[in-house]
C-alpha cells in the first residue's frame, strides 16, 4: 500500500508513460494546423511510403494521432482531448481502454484505427448493433475519407458484393454477429470468389466487456432445417403443462437454472405418453434407449414451460418467439436456441413452430477473435473481468482518467422487505426528481419490470402548485421501443425528462444535460420532410441556433437542479452492469447523483441471501415502508455479485475449453478446404487419398505379421469392388508362394492407377473440375456429421465424472478418435465416388431469349444440388448426395424447364435435377 502511495499503480505508471508521448503529440499541432488540406491528406501517402520502406507502426504514432486529430478538428468539430490520445495509445497496442461514459470513446478509436489502416491489411471495428455499425462509419469515415481512406460498413441484408466491398475497404465497421458469420460462410462457399473476408489483422472492439463477456456464453452456429416435428412438440408441451400444475413433479434450482423431473413426474409422464402412443414399443419405460429422442423433448418442454419467462427472457412479436439480451434488453434478431428448446417455446405459446437446425458450422466469440492478429477493445466497465481478459485474450486493461474530474454523488443502496414497498419509495423519488425538473434515468432489469413501472407511474396522483396530477409524464425505452432509443436517450437530459429504460449497455448515445443539439436538429429536419418541405441551409443554421439557445436553457435547468438523476430499482448479477448505469450520470464534470433501490424479493437477494436479510429487517423491527442502509449492505450485494460472475465466468471457461478441442479440428478443416477451392489442380491429392485409402485396406485385411492363413482375402476382394470399383483376383494372388502382402498391395494400387487414367481419359478436361467439385462436398458432408457428433458427445460426457474420469480429457480423446475417423472416411468416401460414379456430360441447350441457367448453392444450409430430388434408380444411395453439378443421366439435358423430372419425383425439371445444370 505505501510502495503504491508513492510509486502508483501499474495503471498509474502505464498512463503516465503514454502522457510523454501525448507531448509528442502536441507539439506537432501547430505545424499541421498550418498545412492546407490537401498537404494534411497526403501524408497518409507519405506514411505508407514510409512503412514501405521499413519503418513500423510505433515509428509514425505520434505523427499519425497528430494527423488525425486535426483532420477530426476540421470535418467533425471535435478535438481529442489528451486523456483520448491515451486511450487510442492502449489500442494500438492491443489492450482495453476503460473509460467514463461520455468520455469519447468513439472518437478515440479513430487514431488507431487509422494507423493501422495504413499497413493496408484491413482493421474492423466491431459495434453492438447495426445502428451503431452505420452510424459510426458515417460519422467517424468522414475523418478516414478526409485523410484518403476507404470505409465500409456490414450490416444485415447486404448483397454478397456488398459484403465483399466493404471487408476490401481500409476500415470496416460491423457487428461481432455479422463478422463472426460471414467467417463461417466463407468456409461453407465453393468458389474462392465467393468468399468476403480477406484476413484477421487488427480489430476495435467497442464495449468489449458486452460482446466478448456477455455474448461470449453462446457460440456462434449456422445451421440448415430438418424434418418438422411440429406435432411432437405441441403433444409434449401439452403434457408438461398439464404436469407443472402439481409442485412435486419436478425440482427446480433457480440458482443454477436448471429444472428435472422427480421420480413422481418422470412415472406421469411415462403414463402420459404411454397413452397418446409415443413412447416405443415393446420398450421397458421412459428412459429405454428407444425413447432417447423423447426424453430430450421432455426436458427441453420442462425447461421451456418453467425457466423461461415471457417478457423477460423473450417476447412475442408478429406471431415469432423473439429472444431478448438479458444485459442489453434489446431484441436479438435472427437469434434462436439450439437443441429444440426454441421450438419448445413457440409450441408452449402456441405460434408457428419453425423446423429444427442441424449444425453446419460453429465457433465461440472467443476463439473467432482470438483469430486476430492485434486484439484492443473498449467500454466504460472492464476493470471487474480484467482476470478474464487476460486468461483469455491475452488483453490488460487500463483504466484511463476522466478528462474532467467526476462530481457524481453515489448513494448507499436502499433496501425493504417487499417489491411493494420498494415500488412506492421508487414512484416518490421519481416524484420528487420531477417536481424540482431533476432528469431521472431509472433502470430496470426486463421489459416487465419496465412497464409495471410505467403503470404505476401512470396510475400514481400528486399536488403540484395547487392542482392534482394523475400520472407522471415518461418515456419507456426497452425491447418493444426499439426503434425509437436512440430519440428517447437524446431527450433524457430535458429538465424533469423521465426516462424507464431496461439496461443502459452500449446505448451509443450520450445522456447531454439540457438535449442532444444533432438529434434535436436531425428530427426537426425529418418533421419539416414529412410536411414536404426540403430545409435550405441558411434555415438549417438559423434552426440550430434556436436550438442551441433552448438546450442551453434547458442544461442550467437541470444543472440547478442536481444533474441526471440515475436511479437502479434492482442490482445486476454483474457488477458491470450497474456500472453502466451509474456510469450515464456525471459526464464530462457534470453533477449528478445515482441511487438503487432493492427489496429482499429481488432476484439477487432472494437466490443468495433473500431469506437471512428479511430475518435481519425483522429482528430490527424495521417497519413496512422503511428502508436499511449500510456500507456493509452494499458490500454484501457486491460479494453476492462476485460469486455470480464466478460461476458465468466458470461456464464460458468450459464451453471454451471444449471448443478449444474442436478449434484446432475447426482449423485443420478449414484450411484444408480452403486449398482445395484455391488450387486447381487436386490431381496429386486424390492420388495421395486414392493410395492412403489402398494401404489401410490391405493393412486392415492383410496385417504385416500375420501368417497367410490368417489373411482375409475375401473381405479385401469385396473392399477392392466397393471402394476401387475393381473385380480383381486378389484371392488368386494370395495362393502363389511366396507372396507378400507389399506385392499384393502394389498390384491393387498398379490396377487402381490404371483404373484412374482411364477415367479420366473418358472424362477429360472436366476432371479437374469433378475432382475439387467431389472434394468440397465430401468434406463439408463429413464436417457436418462430425460436429453432430461432437454435439452429441457433448451431451453425454459430463456421466464420465461419476466414473472418477475427468469429463474433458475423455472428451478429447473422443473428439481425436472422431476426427481421425472424419479423415479416414473422406479418404474413402473420395477414392469410391471418383472411382466408381458414372459421368455423362452433355453441351447445355442454347439459351433462350430471358432464360437463365442458374447454379445455386445455399452458403447457409451447405444444401449440395443432389439432394433437391431422387436420383436415377440404380446409383448406391451413399452416392445420390455426390453426383458432380454438370452430370446429368444421358437423354435427360433436353427436358424442358417447367416439364417433370424424368427421375420421378412430381416435381418440375428446374427444380430437381434441372437445378443441376
Amino acid at each position: 500500500m505505501i510502495f503504491q502511495k508513492l510509486f502508483g499503480s501499474s495503471n498509474d505508471r502505464k498512463v503516465k508513460a503514454m502522457s510523454a508521448r501525448v507531448a509528442k503529440i502536441n507539439a506537432y499541432e501547430p505545424t499541421f494546423q498550418a498545412l492546407s488540406d490537401e498537404a494534411l491528406r497526403a501524408k497518409t501517402l507519405e506514411f505508407k511510403d514510409r512503412l514501405a520502406k521499413g519503418a513500423t507502426l510505433d515509428d509514425l504514432m505520434e505523427e499519425a494521432f497528430a494527423v488525425v486529430r486535426e483532420a477530426s478538428r476540421r470535418t467533425l468539430g471535435q478535438r481529442h482531448y489528451d486523456v483520448q490520445l491515451v486511450g487510442g495509445m492502449i489500442l494500438h497496442k492491443g489492450g482495453i481502454a476503460e473509460m467514463r461514459t461520455g468520455e469519447g470513446k468513439t472518437l478515440v478509436a479513430t487514431a488507431p484505427t487509422y494507423l493501422n489502416a495504413l499497413a493496408g491489411k484491413g482493421v474492423h471495428v466491431i459495434t453492438v448493433n447495426d445502428y451503431l455499425a452505420q452510424r459510426d462509419s458515417e460519422w467517424m469515415g468522414q475523418v478516414y475519407r478526409f485523410l484518403g481512406l476507404s470505409v465500409g460498413v456490414i450490416v444485415h441484408g447486404l448483397s454478397q458484393t456488398e459484403r465483399q466491398d466493404a471487408y476490401n475497404s481500409d476500415i470496416t465497421y460491423g457487428t461481432n454477429n455479422e463478422f463472426g458469420f460471414d467467417y463461417l460462410r466463407d468456409n461453407l462457399v465453393y468458389e474462392a470468389g465467393e468468399m468476403v473476408q480477406r484476413g484477421h489483422n487488427f480489430v476495435i472492439v467497442d464495449e468489449v466487456d458486452s460482446i466478448l463477456i456477455d455474448e461470449a456464453r453462446t457460440p456462434l452456429i449456422i445451421s440448415g432445417p430438418t424434418e418438422d416435428r411440429s406435432d411432437l412438440y405441441r403433444t409434449v408441451d401439452a403434457v408438461i403443462k398439464d404436469l407443472i400444475k402439481d409442485p412435486t413433479t419436478f425440482d427446480f434450482d433457480e440458482k443454477a437454472r436448471q429444472v428435472i423431473l422427480t421420480e413422481t413426474g418422470s412415472e406421469t409422464v411415462e403414463e402420459m405418453l404411454s397413452a397418446t402412443g409415443h413412447l416405443a414399443e415393446d420398450t421397458t419405460g421412459l428412459y429405454d434407449a428407444a425413447n432417447v429422442s423423447i426424453v430430450h423433448h421432455v426436458n427441453q418442454a420442462l425447461r421451456a414451460n418453467v425457466i423461461y419467462n415471457r417478457d423477460k427472457d423473450y417476447i412475442v412479436r408478429a406471431g415469432e418467439v423473439m429472444l431478448i439480451d438479458e444485459f442489453t434488453g434489446r431484441m436479438m434478431q435472427g437469434r434462436r436456441l439450439s437443441e429444440g428448446l426454441h421450438q419448445a417455446i413457440e409450441a408452449k405459446e402456441g405460434v408457428v413452430i419453425q423446423p429444427e437446425n442441424q449444425t453446419l458450422a460453429s465457433v465461440t466469440i472467443q476463439n473467432y477473435f482470438r483469430l486476430y492478429t492485434k486484439l484492443s477493445g473498449m467500454t466504460g466497465t472492464a476493470s471487474t473481468e480484467a482476470q478474464e481478459f487476460l486468461d483469455i485474450y491475452k488483453m490488460d486493461v487500463a483504466e484511463i482518467p476522466t478528462n474532467r474530474g467526476i462530481a457524481r454523488i453515489d448513494d448507499d443502496d436502499e433496501v425493504y422487505r417487499t417489491t411493494a414497498e420498494k415500488n412506492a419509495a421508487i414512484v416518490l423519488q421519481i416524484e420528487d426528481c420531477y417536481r424540482r425538473g431533476q432528469p431521472i434515468l431509472v433502470g430496470t432489469v426486463s421489459i416487465e419490470k419496465s412497464e409495471l413501472l410505467s403503470e404505476l407511474l401512470n396510475a400514481h396522483k400528486f399536488e403540484l402548485n395547487g392542482q392534482t396530477i394523475s400520472g407522471i409524464p415518461h418515456n419507456v425505452l426497452n425491447a418493444r421501443y426499439h426503434e425509437q432509443e436512440a430519440l428517447i436517450v437524446a431527450d433524457a437530459g430535458m429538465p424533469g425528462a423521465v426516462t424507464i429504460a431496461t439496461n443502459m449497455a452500449g446505448r451509443g448515445t450520450d445522456i447531454q444535460l439540457g438535449g442532444n443539439i444533432d438529434m434535436r436538429l436531425a428530427k426537426w429536419r425529418e418533421e419539416q420532410r414529412g410536411l414536404g418541405i426540403e430545409p435550405s441551409a441558411e434555415e438549417q443554421i438559423a434552426r440550430k441556433a434556436e436550438i442551441e439557445d433552448e438546450i442551453r436553457d434547458h442544461k442550467e435547468k437541470a444543472l440547478a437542479a442536481g444533474g441526471l438523476f440515475v436511479l437502479g430499482t434492482e442490482r445486476h448479477e454483474s457488477r458491470r452492469i450497474d456500472n453502466q448505469l451509474r456510469g450515464r450520470t456525471g459526464r464530462q464534470g457534470d453533477p449528478g447523483h445515482s441511487k438503487f433501490f432493492l427489496s429482499c424479493e429481488d432476484d439477487l437477494l432472494r437466490i443468495f441471501a433473500g431469506d437471512r436479510l428479511d430475518a435481519i429487517m425483522r429482528t430490527f423491527g424495521v417497519q413496512e415502508g422503511e428502508a436499511i442502509t449500510h456500507k456493509w449492505l452494499n458490500g454484501a450485494i457486491a460479494t453476492a455479485q462476485k460469486r455470480v460472475e464466478q460461476r458465468n465466468y466458470e461456464i464460458r471457461k468450459n464451453l471454451l475449453k471444449y471448443d478449444d478441442v474442436v478449434n484446432d479440428q475447426r482449423k485443420a478443416v478449414f484450411e484444408q478446404r480452403a486449398e482445395f477451392m484455391h488450387d486447381e489442380d487436386l490431381s496429386d491429392v486424390v492420388v495421395d487419398m486414392r493410395r492412403d485409402t489402398i494401404d489401410d485396406m490391405v493393412a486392415r485385411h492383410l496385417p504385416p505379421k500375420a501368417y497367410a492363413e490368417q489373411w482375409d482375402v475375401e473381405g479385401l476382394q469385396a473392399q477392392a469392388l466397393h471402394l476401387l470399383g475393381l473385380d480383381l483376383p486378389i484371392a488368386e494372388w494370395a495362393a502363389e508362394d511366396g507372396i507378400a502382402n507389399e506385392e499384393i498391395e502394389e498390384r491393387i494400387r498398379a490396377a487402381a492407377d490404371a483404373r484412374a487414367a482411364e477415367r479420366e481419359a473418358d472424362v477429360g478436361p472436366h476432371m479437374r473440375t469433378v475432382e475439387r467439385s467431389f472434394l468440397l462436398q465430401t468434406i463439408d458432408l463429413q464436417w457436418r456429421e462430425h460436429l453432430m457428433h461432437l454435439d452429441h458427445l457433448r451431451n453425454v460426457i459430463g456421466l464420465r465424472g461419476y466414473g472418477q474420469r475427468d469429463p474433458l480429457n475423455e472428451y478429447k480423446t473422443e473428439a481425436f478418435s472422431l476426427f481421425e475417423k472424419l479423415l479416414v472416411d473422406l479418404r474413402q468416401t473420395v477414392t469410391r465416388w471418383l472411382m466408381t460414379v458414372q459421368f455423362e456430360f452433355a453441351e447445355p441447350p442454347p439459351l433462350e431469349p430471358g432464360q437463365f441457367t442458374e447454379i445455386h448453392m445455399d452458403p447457409l444450409t451447405g444444401e449440395n444440388a443432389a439432394e433437391m430430388g431422387a436420383l436415377p434408380d440404380g446409383l448406391p444411395t451413399d452416392q445420390r448426395e455426390a453426383l458432380p453439378v454438370s452430370a446429368l443421366p444421358v437423354g435427360w439435358e433436353d427436358t424442358g424447364r417447367n416439364a417433370a423430372c424424368p427421375c420421378g419425383s412430381g416435381k418440375k425439371f428446374k427444380h430437381c435435377h434441372g437445378a443441376l445444370v
